[in-house]
């Protein structure tokens, strides 16, 4: 019988703010259990074990980014739609670093989570058509972008950049980088 007042979307949500305080690796169910002040058995009325609340935390993840994504660019084209995308995807690693850290492990058989990634893509997909870029070229350009945001996303978040000089600057000319490497003839 499940715990009144508990319900599967709380375990999740107390999941993502486990993981986005403590880290990936901290998460079990008997640590969110005691977060939850109920016995580790009670979760599994809510969850298939630590694998799925791992997976629902993952697709809340992905729910994020796509919404931050398409929020950012709506109504941008160009340089300002890049910009706006990749500080959208940023923010969302910093301020839910547990919670993106989990939408980086493939799940490529799980048909939930790979409509979540398209949902990603569409608005990457719309700022790199405003580059001219379609079909194959885009699928390389959404690589190299994503690779670029991700490996800085992954250095800020983990306290990668010691050097006393501003990160915010860094970024603005990863995007200066990108955005002339995208421009016909980049």
């Amino acid at each position: 019988m499940p715990r009144a007042g508990l319900t599967s979307e709380l375990v999740v949500a107390a999941a993502c703010d486990h993981v986005n305080r403590k880290g990936v690796e901290s998460l079990t169910l008997a640590s969110l259990a005691a977060e939850l002040g109920v016995k580790s058995p009670s979760l599994y009325n809510h969850v298939d074990g630590l694998e799925d609340l791992k997976r629902s935390v993952a697709l809340a993840g992905v729910d994020l980014l796509a919404e931050a994504c398409r929020d950012a660019t709506m109504g941008r084209t160009g340089k300002q739609a890049l910009t706006a995308l990749a500080g959208a995807y940023r923010q969302v690693a910093r301020d839910h670093p547990g919670v993106y850290a989990l939408t980086q492990v493939a799940r490529p058989n799980d048909e939930q989570f790979t409509a979540g990634g398209e949902r990603v893509l569409r608005p990457v997909y719309a700022v790199l058509a405003g580059y001219g870029l379609e079909g194959d070229a885009a699928v390389h350009a959404t690589r190299v972008l994503r690779s670029a945001l991700h490996g800085f996303a992954l250095l800020e978040t983990q306290s990668g950049f010691g050097i006393d000089l501003s990160v915010d600057e860094s970024f603005d000319w990863l995007i200066d980088i990108i955005d002339a490497g995208l421009a016909p003839g980049g």
